[in-house]
């Protein structure tokens, strides 16, 4: 079983920066995908950000690019999300997850619990 436990979330404001951080247990994980997800209220869950298992390969969507950067650690099984220049949109529940390939495609087969985010303006 895997466990992903989210951290590092708040309440900044807008222009601010956040920096989440997500341990994982497990002593494989370095073999998959990681991503962020997050869910704003009445909106459905979207990706944020994807990282490859080496860390080689990244995705973001288009209203975060250039603001955000999602990195791991595979020495300490972590994976992070620098969130940079928030907005109030950005407000939401971001998830850690785990994918059950390499990249981060498909549907991930783990979750964190979820650490609020929260920009005021």
């Amino acid at each position: 079983q895997v466990q992903l436990v989210e951290s590092g979330g708040g309440l900044v404001q807008a222009g601010g920066s956040l920096r989440l951080s997500c341990a994982a247990s497990g002593r494989t994980f370095s073999n998959y995908g990681m991503g962020w997800f997050r869910q704003a209220p009445g909106k459905e869950r979207e990706i944020v950000a994807s990282i490859s298992w080496g860390g080689g390969s990244t995705y973001y969507i288009p209203s975060v690019k250039g603001r955000f950067t999602i990195s791991r650690d595979n020495a300490k099984n972590r994976v992070y999300l620098q969130m940079n220049s928030l907005k109030p949109e950005d407000t939401a529940v971001y998830y850690c997850t785990r994918y059950s390939a390499r990249f981060g495609t498909g549907t991930p087969d783990y979750w964190g619990q979820g650490t609020q985010v929260t920009v005021s303006s």
